[in-house]
């Protein structure tokens, strides 16, 4: 047994599951008429009601005492203070920094970072506001309608998903468009529509070589200059978030218009910077501005309220509660709203990019880690994945996410979608009994044969857990502390663990491999030499390709 599993609090909290198992959320609502409200916390605009959870206070106080035991505050501080926490390549973690509006310095290897930080926020600003006023034009100085964003991973699907949840708030003429998949489909597609003379390239890439990325950007650029412009002008319609700039200035940027990455922010933690800028030229600079602010108000919430009262540790701590001790192998998040239905994806490379290892320190472990995180909007899962969560023997904890109030809708729709959100949850907690629908359908039916088949086939057995997440609006303050609380949980989950959640060497493996593999399908004279099953799907593709 590793360290973690062998510990009392670990073990604890095995016997106390032992004893959950046996008991019904029914009973628990019935006996204690304070749950709700015992079980519901409120931060930053968001309200969490955990109470439909295989939970009680004996529960909850052996998950903090488990927290405590892992020196969760110590590393939480250690985070925020700019140490090395990501020790397999030895940097900091500070995304908090990039939303740090308290004034304090952050430093890393003994200096300050926020005066960098604060600069490139600056750059930002001016850049957007440029593009905005119609001072930044097109090389034929119309103004710029269009931004298409390349990027992948952290540096497209935060921004991406950020813009379509807040896109109540975007910018009135101009639309900004994302690629990421390296299949040609995509960006030929985008580019098809697009008018050559008031259309913007952000190219996102730390190192500018992102395989997928750069050959995006390359084909951007041929469309641009086989469409009428030239390489000088490529300056007015290309800007680049990178740290390699003369490979950017090479391509024909302006260095002017190059925007700084640093190694103490991960991919995947990254929309806060300068990535972060074509969500801010969609929505605008100061909406962008809030978006890091209510981060900063979740950071500051995470560091200063008790475990029992903060809502990161809380969904933690109950989310490794399923995981580890009832072997719940994922749990779903279901946003009730529309432009939020991109928070699942967001959520699962968070997570499972995190905290998807097998290593707790230089020991393999012995306890699952990262859960596989999915899910989709609602309504739309009632009508299909749903029912699995109700009546199949896996269990699947939710996260239901709403806002109370939702911009330019009529009172049906939303009490409608509100009304489905509750059920759904209530439902899932609460089931229907064998007696009750037997009751139900005893007037309909007079053959006790049929009667009870029909009976056994729709008793729903509840005691399925969910979490319910509800705001005021999803404004642009409200969605930044909703993405730093998940962040935060992930952190919180990780520290006890003992991972790493900040490398990600399963991604970094397949982008070697595929280097490689590329190599042989551009070489067909250069035989490949790998796998047997590899080297037969090489040999098809150059087949099929051969005449092209």
């Amino acid at each position: 047994m590793t360290e973690l599993t062998s510990s009392s609090q670990w073990q604890h909290l095995a016997a106390l599951a032992q004893d959950i198992k046996q008991l019904h959320m029914r009973d628990m609502f019935t006996e204690d008429e304070h749950r709700a409200s015992k079980y519901t916390q409120t931060a930053c605009g968001i309200t969490l009601d955990f109470s439909k959870n295989l939970i009680n206070q004996d529960v909850m106080n052996a998950l903090q005492a488990l927290a405590e035991s892992r020196d969760l505050a110590g590393k939480r501080d250690a985070m925020f203070s700019g140490e090395a926490i990501n020790f397999t390549e030895g940097r900091a973690v500070l995304h908090t920094a990039l939303r740090n509006f308290s004034g304090n310095p952050v430093l890393v290897d003994g200096e300050n970072v926020m005066p960098e930080v604060q600069a490139s926020l600056n750059k930002v600003k001016a850049f957007v506001n440029s593009v905005h006023d119609g001072e930044h034009t097109g090389y034929t100085g119309k103004v710029i309608t269009d931004v298409v964003a390349i990027g992948i991973g952290g540096s497209f699907l935060g921004p991406k998903i950020m813009s379509e949840a807040l896109k109540p708030y975007r910018a009135s003429g101009l639309k900004v468009h994302y690629v990421a998949n390296v299949d040609g489909c995509h960006i030929t597609d985008v580019l098809a529509e697009r008018d050559i003379e008031q259309t913007l390239f952000v190219m996102s890439s730390k190192s500018f070589t992102t395989q997928e990325t750069l050959q995006n950007t390359l084909t951007a650029k041929k469309w641009f200059l086989d469409n009428g412009g030239t390489q000088s002008d490529i300056t007015k319609h290309f800007v680049a978030v990178s740290s390699n700039i003369k490979a950017a200035t090479d391509f024909g940027m302006d260095a002017n218009n190059i925007f700084p990455m640093w190694d103490w922010v991960g991919g995947r933690y990254s929309m806060w910077s300068a990535i972060g800028l074509p969500l801010a030229l969609g929505i605008g600079f100061d909406n962008f501005e809030q978006m890091l602010k209510g981060a900063f108000a979740m950071d500051e919430h995470f560091q200063s309220a008790p475990v029992d009262q903060n809502l990161p540790c809380i969904l933690a701590l109950v989310g490794l509660w399923y995981r580890n001790f009832f072997g719940a192998q994922s749990y779903v998040l279901l946003p009730y709203y529309h432009y939020l239905r991109g928070m699942p994806a967001y959520v699962q490379q968070l997570d499972m990019e995190s905290n998807g290892k097998q290593v707790s320190g230089d020991t393999p472990v012995d306890y699952e880690t990262g859960p596989i995180v999915w899910g989709s909007e609602g309504t739309n899962g009632q009508h299909s994945f749903h029912q699995l969560i109700h009546q199949s023997n896996t269990l699947i904890p939710a996260d239901f996410i709403m806002p109370l109030t939702v911009p330019n809708q009529d009172d049906t729709h939303h009490a409608m979608l509100a009304s489905n959100c509750f059920a759904q949850s209530q439902a899932l907690m609460q089931g229907k009994t064998y007696d009750e629908i037997k009751a139900e359908l005893a007037s309909k039916i007079d053959d006790e044969d049929e009667l009870h088949r029909l009976t056994t086939h729709k008793v729903m057995p509840g005691n399925k857990p969910s979490n319910t997440l509800l705001f005021e609006k999803l404004d642009p303050f409200t969605l930044g502390a909703l993405i730093a609380m998940y962040e935060h949980k992930v952190f919180v989950q990780g520290v006890i663990w003992g991972v790493n959640s900040y490398d990600q060497w399963g991604v970094e493996l397949g982008k070697v491999m595929g280097n490689q593999i590329l190599a042989k399908l551009q070489d067909t004279q250069d035989k490949p030499d790998f796998d047997a099953s590899t080297n037969q799907l090489i040999a098809q593709f150059i087949a099929a390709n051969s005449n092209n």
